[in-house]
C-alpha cells in the first residue's frame, strides 16, 4: 500500500529535475547550469548555456489558471511579431508555449523565455530609459488592438481590481473598523470618478499590467527590452500609465523620470484630458490592487510580514495618493 504523501500548498521544483525532466522539451541543447533566481508570483530559474542563457518561469498552482498563461504567452508571441521588443517564450519540439507539470499542490506550468539584453537600470530609471520605456507601452497598446487570443484572461475590470481586492484585504481590517470604512469609501469615490471613461479603443486595450523599471533590460546604447507580462489583461491605459506611476512614486522615482514616461508614451498615442484627470484614481486603483495580490502571495509564503505595521503603512501610502500633492516630489 502506498504511503500517503501530506498535503501541499507550495513546494520548490528541484532545478536537476528542470534541467533533465524540463529542457529536453526544447531544441536547446545541454544546459550547464540551473538555478532558482527569483522567487515571486512565480518561480524563476536561470539557465546557463555554453554560449547563451535562457529564463524559466514556473507558475504557482494558487495563481493563474492554465487559459491565463496561455493568453499570456499567445500575446508575448504576437508582440515580437509585430517588433515590440518583448522576452518572448520558446516552443516546444511539439509546438507548446508551455509544459505542464505535476507538482504536488496541484498543476503548474512551464514556459522558457529568451534572456532579455542588457540589465535593469542602476540607479532606476534615468529621463532617457523613462521616455522609452512609455514609448514601448504605447507601442504595445497600438499594436495589441489587432491581437485575437484563443484563450481568455481575467479583464482589468474596476470590479475585478476593486471590489475583488476588498474582499481580499477587508478580512484583515475587521477590528480596525475606521481603516476599513475609509478603503470602502475611496473604492465608492474612485469608481464614481472613473465611471465616464470608456471601455473601448483606444481607452482600452490588453495592459502589460506590470509596467516599471524592474521589469525591463537596457543595454549600454539604451535598447530595451520588456519581460514579466504575468498581470496583463483587456484594461484601460491609462490605468496602465497609472500603475507605473504607483509603483515609482513607491520607490521614489525621479519625478523628470516620470514625467518623461508620459511623455514618450504620448509620442505613440495621445492621452485624452479624460484620461488624463483620472491618473490619480487609476493610481489609488493600482495600489489597492497590488497590495490584494501580495496579501494573497504573503499569506502563502510569509504570514509574519501581516502584521499591525504593514497595514498601517499600506493605508498611510494609499492616503497618499488620496491627497493634492499624491505627485508632488
Amino acid at each position: 500500500m502506498a504511503e500517503n504523501i501530506f498535503p501541499v500548498t507550495y513546494s520548490t521544483l528541484a532545478s536537476d529535475a528542470i534541467v533533465h525532466q524540463v529542457l529536453p522539451a526544447y531544441d536547446i541543447g545541454q544546459a550547464t547550469s540551473c538555478q532558482l533566481w527569483h522567487r515571486g508570483l512565480s518561480d524563476v530559474y536561470f539557465i546557463e548555456m555554453p554560449t547563451t542563457h535562457y529564463v524559466m518561469r514556473v507558475s504557482h498552482a494558487h495563481w493563474r489558471s492554465k487559459a491565463e498563461i496561455a493568453f499570456e504567452l499567445e500575446l508575448l508571441v504576437f508582440l515580437k511579431e509585430h517588433n515590440i521588443p518583448v522576452a518572448s517564450p520558446l516552443v516546444t519540439t511539439a509546438g507548446d508555449l508551455y509544459i505542464e507539470i505535476k507538482a504536488p499542490e496541484g498543476q503548474r506550468y512551464a514556459a522558457l523565455f529568451e534572456y532579455a539584453p542588457g540589465q535593469i537600470a542602476q540607479g532606476d530609471l534615468d529621463q532617457l530609459q523613462g521616455y522609452t520605456l512609455g514609448e514601448t507601452v504605447a507601442r504595445i497598446h497600438k499594436a495589441a488592438t489587432d491581437f485575437q487570443p484563443h484563450s481568455q484572461r481575467q479583464p482589468l475590470t474596476l470590479d475585478y481590481l476593486l471590489d475583488d481586492s476588498l474582499e481580499v484585504i477587508a478580512p484583515f481590517l475587521c477590528d480596525r473598523n475606521s481603516d476599513l470604512t475609509y478603503l470602502i469609501d475611496i473604492i465608492d469615490e474612485i469608481k464614481t470618478q472613473l465611471q465616464d471613461i470608456p471601455k473601448e479603443p483606444p481607452y482600452w486595450s490588453i495592459c502589460w499590467g506590470d509596467p516599471h523599471s524592474g521589469n525591463a533590460h537596457f543595454t549600454e546604447d539604451n535598447s530595451i527590452t520588456l519581460f514579466d507580462f504575468d498581470q496583463c489583461g483587456y484594461g484601460w491605459r491609462a490605468f496602465e500609465i497609472a500603475k507605473f506611476l504607483q509603483t515609482s512614486l513607491r520607490t521614489g522615482m525621479h519625478r523628470k523620470a516620470r514625467d518623461a514616461f508620459l511623455e514618450g508614451y504620448q509620442t505613440v498615442q495621445t492621452v485624452t484630458s479624460k484620461e488624463l484627470n483620472g491618473l490619480q484614481a487609476f493610481t489609488q486603483t493600482a495600489h489597492i490592487w497590488m497590495w490584494a495580490i501580495n496579501l494573497t502571495h504573503a499569506k502563502i509564503h510569509n504570514f509574519s510580514r501581516l502584521n499591525s505595521s504593514y497595514f498601517s503603512h499600506r493605508l498611510a501610502q494609499l492616503k497618499l495618493l488620496h491627497s493634492p500633492d499624491w505627485q508632488l516630489f
